[in-house]
């Protein structure tokens, strides 16, 4: 571990940026450089957080960062990875790749299989909020059930994206790496404490951020941190942790709240208020995971 990364406390992802107003990602990202600390290398697929943090000649990030293509965030990491290793820095030096769902989730899946396949010590944190924001709202692998999207328009011939979140962290602690997990910007000392988890193992890690985005989820931006906590309270976004490619951690929900505290908040599932079988859906997918984790 770096020496000075444990007591840093100066801000590394600073105000100034153009993120949307109540921006979970922005958050999230502000979170996890302030654990990470000076001594890290980031590498950034395109999508919202490059765009907002990066308009040039400015930039949010106090520590070196690339953008990289939409798809190969974790090629590059591999590289910067590669090449501390090469000249006997690697000790010194914290790498992170980054990068929406479907930067993720969709077209940069193959080069993070390869990443964590390969053993690199690098953390792949994905900022989950939910689909392609900055290309224009568009469903992607990690978009929820029934919800509307430019490209899964709720209507009369829809009730929204048909399929339900791609199974991302398990996907990756199936390739036995030593840690994978998942977290919400509405629990930040559980994000924080998991960033410093995973930059203190060496070798390959994953860890999922769930950000509300009042764009694309037509909500209101004072009610981000509320509608993140709801996620989970409900059962729709479980947080667990995998070491190893076993679950060895869940967050367990004392008080299971109903699926439409969480639904009612957001404009993207506003439809589902008139079909009482697609809510019940929706309450199944909750109850399979509590079921599947064991979250209560």
């Amino acid at each position: 571990m770096p020496a000075d990364r444990e007591h840093f406390a100066e801000n590394l992802f600073v105000s100034g940026h153009t993120a949307c107003s109540g921006c979970g990602q922005s958050l999230a990202a502000r979170l996890v450089m302030n654990v990470a600390g000076p001594n890290t290398m980031v590498a950034n697929a395109t999508g919202c957080l490059e765009v907002f943090s990066t308009k040039a000649p400015e930039t949010a990030w106090g520590v070196p960062w690339i953008h990289s293509l939409f798809e190969n965030a974790s090629a590059v990491a591999s590289g910067i990875e590669a090449a501390l290793k090469h000249t006997g820095q690697i000790d010194k030096v914290r790498v992170i790749a980054q990068g929406g769902d479907g930067g993720t989730a969709d077209i940069g899946l193959q080069a993070l299989s390869g990443m964590l396949e390969r053993g690199h010590d690098i953390l792949y944190i994905c900022y989950d909020n939910e689909a392609y924001m900055n290309t224009g709202i568009q469903r992607s692998g990690l978009t929820p059930f029934d919800a509307h999207t430019t490209t899964s328009p709720a209507g009369k011939q829809s009730t929204g994206n048909p399929t339900v979140k791609k199974p991302l962290v398990e996907i990756c602690a199936a390739h036995h790496i030593p840690y994978a997990a998942t977290a919400s910007v509405g629990y930040p000392q559980d994000v924080q404490k998991k960033v410093k988890k995973a930059l203190d193992i060496r070798g390959p890690k994953f860890l999922q951020i769930h950000v509300p985005c009042p764009l694309g989820w037509r909500s209101d931006p004072a009610a981000t941190l509320e509608i993140a906590k709801l996620a989970v309270q409900t059962a729709l976004y479980p947080i667990v942790e995998y070491e190893y490619g076993k679950l060895v951690k869940v967050m367990k929900i004392a008080s299971l709240k109903p699926v439409v505290e969480y639904l009612k908040l957001q404009g993207r599932f506003k439809h589902l208020f008139k079909n009482e079988e697609e809510l019940k859906k929706v309450g199944a997918v909750a109850e399979k995971n509590c079921e599947y984790y064991g979250l209560k």
